[in-house]
């Protein structure tokens, strides 16, 4: 049986939410505070998380920060009220796997956990240092340098690059880069992976308009390569 924690403060969506999920016969356990939904989270025993964004003591999008940058990757499903475009991004920044915005009814609400659940994981050795040309990267503590000078790279950021030597040589088509990294169907789009993959180039590529490790296949995708 499948395991989700929930961290959520409202009584009437927290009830809502773990009824529901109970029908569908998963095993729930569930927390109203966000340093508690934290710790609890952080013992890495759940397969799924479902979190909510505005939380006493702790809000999701910190939660969700540092559990990526305790090494925690245990599918996240953010619950947001806040509709701007600004908010979405952030939750991909901080390496949410999905969202539902509210209101939203617990059928899509259960139509995106088994997503998230089935989504095959697959097993890769995971890299913890990496060193290319002269850019040294350290995923374990999230530490970045580019000769003598540490570059500041976010939480997906991270995420993407590790994606990217994991599969060195290989051409990573954009939906799939957005399927398996952000864990979108819909958003953001392939424009938005563009220009974030523009903005990593910026950070670890000598010339950016001529990039020789992060790589565009024109028709296809991007490829890394050493």
């Amino acid at each position: 049986m499948k395991k989700i924690l929930i961290i959520e403060d409202d009584p009437a969506t927290l009830t809502g939410i773990e009824e529901t999920l109970k029908e569908e016969h998963f095993d729930i356990a569930t927390v109203m505070s966000g340093q508690m939904g934290y710790d609890k989270a952080k013992e890495g025993k759940y397969d799924l998380i479902i979190l909510d964004i505005m939380l006493p003591e702790k809000n999701g999008i910190d939660i969700c920060k540092d559990l990526r940058r305790d090494g925690i990757n245990t599918p996240i499903l953010m619950l947001t009220g806040k509709k701007e475009e600004i908010d979405k991004i952030i939750g991909l920044e901080i390496g949410a796997d999905d969202y539902v915005t509210k209101p939203f009814s617990l059928r899509e609400l259960v139509a995106r956990v088994k997503a998230l659940l089935r989504r095959p994981q697959e097993i890769r050795p995971e890299v913890e240092e990496y060193s290319f040309s002269n850019v040294y990267l350290n995923f374990k503590k999230q530490e970045a340098r580019k000769g003598a000078e540490q570059i500041e790279l976010s939480v997906m950021e991270y995420k993407v690059m590790r994606y990217f030597i994991q599969r060195e040589g290989e051409v990573i088509e954009r939906n799939k880069l957005l399927d398996e990294v952000w864990g979108y169907e819909n958003y953001p789009s392939t424009r938005t992976v563009d220009n974030f993959i523009l903005n990593l180039r910026k950070k670890i590529e000598d010339d950016h308009s001529n990039p020789k490790h992060l790589l565009t296949i024109h028709g296809a995708g991007y490829k890394f390569v050493k």
